[in-house]
């Protein structure tokens, strides 16, 4: 089959195989993708297959194969995850850490960015300069400064949190 034997061949077959094998899967959009599949191993094949020879069969046959093996992986995955428990729900950030997360924030960014580096990725302060490209010295500045503005900040909200309970206000 030459190639433009081919492109009218998969012009005319296409509209049909699709709407056989959307009556076999039950979902277009799964059908379409099989027929296409199919057609795409023919063309590969296209030189031995002959008009005359049912080619239209042979696509059809592919694209059978193609639904129902999707369809058997689908169905092994779904028995393995009914018979895996589902993933424990992560919680969410507790107040504490919420609390520093909105502290961080309104810091400038370069002593955020010392602090998270240094705290909460465990790099040493030289390895924070390497990151930055800042002087060790202004890291360590930065850090000073940037852990003195958290200390005052996380002190403020601890301060108005018991004011917020007995006003019955929240957050």
């Amino acid at each position: 089959m030459t190639e433009d034997e081919f492109d009218a061949f998969y012009a005319a077959a296409f509209p049909r195989l699709t709407g056989q094998l959307y009556a076999f899967t039950g979902d277009l959009g799964e059908a379409q993708d099989v027929v296409q599949e199919a057609f795409v191993r023919a063309w590969d094949r296209r030189r031995g297959l002959l008009a005359d020879e049912a080619p239209e069969a042979w696509i059809r046959t592919v694209a059978m194969r193609l639904a129902v093996s999707r369809w058997r992986r689908a169905k092994r995955w779904v028995e393995l995850m009914r018979h895996s428990p589902p993933p424990e729900p992560e919680p969410g950030p507790g107040p504490e850490r919420a609390a520093l997360v909105a502290a961080l924030r309104q810091l400038p960014e370069s002593q955020r960015m010392a602090i998270v580096l240094h705290h909460l990725c465990d790099l040493s302060v030289e390895q924070v300069a390497s990151e930055t490209g800042a002087p060790v010295g202004t890291v360590k500045a930065r850090l000073s400064r940037g852990r003195a503005a958290l200390a005052r900040r996380l002190a403020v909200d601890e301060a108005e949190e018991p004011a917020r309970r007995e006003s019955g206000r929240v957050g």
